[in-house]
């Protein structure tokens, strides 16, 4: 079985994401909620709609912050899931 990874994604409002997966698989995911359900100081300040368009692709995951501030497996935000442990 390949490598799942994403290659496409983009911002759609509300601290959502829409994520084109290699497969091309898509996916809607609410970061938004899990920074809620999880507080930190590391996340929270990705609940700021500015700071949260700014995530980028990077070897196949998506990222926020240049030290990887916020990421999540690709297998749970695969099923759209990222707080499913």
């Amino acid at each position: 079985m390949e490598r799942i990874f994403i290659k496409n994604a983009k911002d759609i409002g509300n601290l959502t994401v829409f994520l084109q997966f290699s497969d091309d698989t898509t996916q809607t995911v609410n970061i938004g909620d899990f920074i809620r359900r999880h507080p930190h100081p590391q996340y929270n300040k990705y609940l700021d709609p500015r700071k949260f368009k700014r995530f980028y692709i990077e070897n196949g995951n998506i990222v926020w912050g240049k030290n990887w501030d916020l990421m999540f497996p690709i297998e749970q935000l695969y099923t759209g899931q990222p707080d499913n442990a």
